[in-house]
């Protein structure tokens, strides 16, 4: 039987330091971040619901909380790349740690659980991944409800969980499919305090009954002016770029007729840290050179099915 080391890379508790700033820095996700803290919250903790239901609606049952109850504790993140999906997926479980006032672990699936092309061998170690999750949420679960969450990322789901309606997908490509979703379908049954999320560029890729059973889908797309600028504005702080100056950045940073607009890694991963490259460790960061970067640099080409 694989170990937690052989399934998982090594599981972090959280709130910690640098996924706290990581989760600070998305910034201009400000609605999918509440949806995704009430989602989670709700999925991880549903003792929540009902007592909202007594605050707001007394005097009766609440018909509407079994829909609720028959969700699956999935989410999917689909979206262009740099995006920040996967920076959302390991980090929101700080923002959810405060807000539940638990810890939340954070457990992310090594692609080496695709196994090494022996017959049943990865329908095995998903079956295992998901028994181990299964194991400690009832561990995190007392008489009083959950004593921490537990939250579990795949990123690249597509390479995990393609649709099975594919013609050339090997039959054991399609028996690990059938592992995830009993694996899914088991922790919806057993009630535990364990979120599922699943990252993909190719969200059109994955199975269709991995898409049913979500209870929310979130898709994230390039940011638009306003994001940019809230992005441009947090990252410059401190720096003495005019204002002027982000103005023109948020117009050259946006899609034109030729080419998309910047992603949000573009801007943080990119942009940014090229300026500070350029001038370190000799001069400040000048306006008029920050701009010619970003009217220099190309924005990341379009995630596409048929790039893949």
């Amino acid at each position: 039987m694989a170990s937690q080391d052989d399934l998982f890379h090594p599981v972090i508790e959280l709130p910690e330091p640098v996924r706290h700033n990581r989760y600070r820095r998305l910034v201009g996700l400000d609605d999918v971040k509440l949806r995704l803290r009430k989602e989670a919250a709700m999925l991880a903790d549903p003792r929540r619901l009902q007592d909202w239901a007594e605050t707001h609606h007394r005097g009766g049952r609440v018909a509407a909380l079994d829909l609720f109850a028959d969700r699956a504790p999935l989410f999917v993140f689909a979206g262009d790349v740099g995006s920040g999906k996967s920076a959302l997926a390991e980090s929101f479980g700080c923002d959810l740690a405060e807000y539940l006032d638990l810890p939340v672990l954070l457990y992310r699936l090594k692609l080496s659980t695709r196994g090494s092309g022996l017959v049943g061998e990865m329908t095995t170690l998903i079956g295992e991944a998901f028994a181990h999750l299964q194991h400690e949420g009832k561990r995190a679960l007392g008489t009083r409800g959950a004593s921490s969450v537990l939250v579990f990322v795949v990123d690249e789901a597509d390479a995990l969980a393609q649709s099975r309606e594919a013609r050339q997908m090997h039959h054991e490509d399609r028996a690990g499919v059938d592992a995830f979703l009993a694996g899914i379908d088991g922790l919806a049954g057993a009630k535990v305090p364990v979120l599922v999320v699943m990252c993909t560029n190719r969200v059109g890729a994955l199975d269709p009954a991995i898409m049913r059973r979500a209870a929310a889908v979130f898709t994230f797309g390039r940011p638009d002016d306003q994001q940019r600028r809230s992005v441009l504005e947090h990252a410059l702080l401190g720096l003495g770029i005019q204002g002027d100056t982000v103005a023109k950045l948020v117009e050259l940073t946006g899609p034109t007729r030729d080419r998309p607009g910047y992603t949000y890694s573009d801007l943080t991963q990119r942009l940014i840290p090229a300026a500070i490259l350029q001038a370190f460790p000799d001069q400040p960061i000048r306006d008029a050179e920050l701009l010619t970067l970003a009217a220099e640099m190309s924005p990341s080409p379009i995630f596409t099915e048929q790039a893949s």
